[in-house]
């Protein structure tokens, strides 16, 4: 059994690729650009005797069929089983044009290269981005009520997620994992991100204030984390799953965590300074819609924010409100 893994070097990737070997009978070939071959020596040693088995193929995400070399094109016709479409940048400081050509462009490009190689199956990682910010229950038969796409990546995942259903000429299934946090056993992460800046802000209060002290903070919107190789299992187990082309898949977790109870979560664990009551949202709601994404523009704020290594449009989420039902995978994983 082949597969075909875009993105195998990235964070999601190194584990879709390691749960993928866990059968004796796998083969993965991961798309590298010419040069960059040895960057999956890190991760075959990571392997061990499974990284025999994960291969490298040249080519490259910007160009049209993933730029396979016509040998490469005959060789693996018909032979690929999945093309796993994992590459993407996930970045809320990238600029609007590199999330377009990357997610974008990228996934028709992958499209391409799964038509070209004849595969059973395209398996694409969308994200939950593709709703925007939806006042409301995001379940996994909605697609196009998503709405106010204030981000490029939250709009490029939209339009990514819309290529594959309306461009695929091969089978297809839409996985849409939510905030992925490290391994669940190691804690292991590949960058701070998403509410892994909430240590930061802690990090900076614990300075001045001590752990006791009696902190304010606002209620703050819906979160739902999900650690990265919970993601991996749940896409190798649907994708092998028979009867589920043309389906979507929240990897959710059950359970959506305000702001506030994230930071008291994380302050409980860290010995740093939590809320002990919350401003409740509807304080809030006195206020323009427009407030908060102008705070966030100020150059002061921009400035601050920064400081800390956190991408100012974060502050835009403080206060979102889609939660996400994940029966359909919740089924498919039963």
């Amino acid at each position: 059994m082949e597969h075909l893994v875009t993105g195998a070097t990235g964070f999601i990737g190194r584990f879709v690729v390691a749960e993928l070997l866990q059968q004796p009978d796998c083969v993965v070939h991961a798309l590298v650009r010419k040069g960059s071959e040895h960057k999956l020596d890190q991760i075959r040693q990571q392997l061990g005797s499974n990284g025999q088995r994960l291969r490298a193929l040249s080519g490259d995400l910007t160009q049209p069929g993933l730029g396979l070399s016509r040998a490469d094109q005959q060789r693996l016709r018909g032979k690929i089983r999945h093309l796993y479409h994992l590459a993407a940048i996930y970045d809320l400081q990238a600029d609007a044009d590199s999330q377009q050509q990357a997610n974008v462009e990228g996934t028709r490009h992958a499209l391409q290269a799964a038509r070209t190689l004849q595969v059973d199956c395209f398996q694409h990682a969308s994200s939950i981005a593709v709703a925007g910010l939806y006042p409301g229950q995001f379940t996994e038969a909605m697609f196009e009520e998503g709405t106010d796409f204030n981000n490029p990546y939250f709009l490029t995942k939209h339009l990514a997620e819309k290529c594959v259903r309306d461009e695929a000429d091969v089978p297809y299934r839409i996985y849409r994992p939510s905030m992925v946090v490290g391994d669940s056993r190691s804690g292991a992460m590949d960058k701070i991100d998403g509410p892994y800046y909430i240590f930061r802000l802690l990090e900076l209060v614990g300075r001045f204030v001590p752990a006791w002290a009696p902190l304010p903070g606002l209620e703050g919107g819906q979160f739902n984390i999900v650690p990265v190789d919970y993601v991996a299992k749940a896409m190798v187990h649907i994708a092998h799953q028979p009867d589920l082309d043309g389906q979507c898949f929240f990897l959710t977790d059950d359970r959506h965590y305000s702001l506030a109870e994230l930071i008291n979560l994380i302050a409980e664990v860290s010995g740093l300074p939590g809320f002990r009551w919350a401003i409740p949202n509807r304080a809030l709601d006195k206020l323009p819609a427009s407030t908060i994404p102008t705070l966030a523009r100020q150059w002061w704020m921009k400035k601050f924010l920064l400081s800390l290594d956190i991408a100012p449009d974060a502050l835009g989420f403080i206060t979102y409100k889609t939660t996400f039902d994940r029966s359909n995978a919740a089924k498919a994983l039963a």
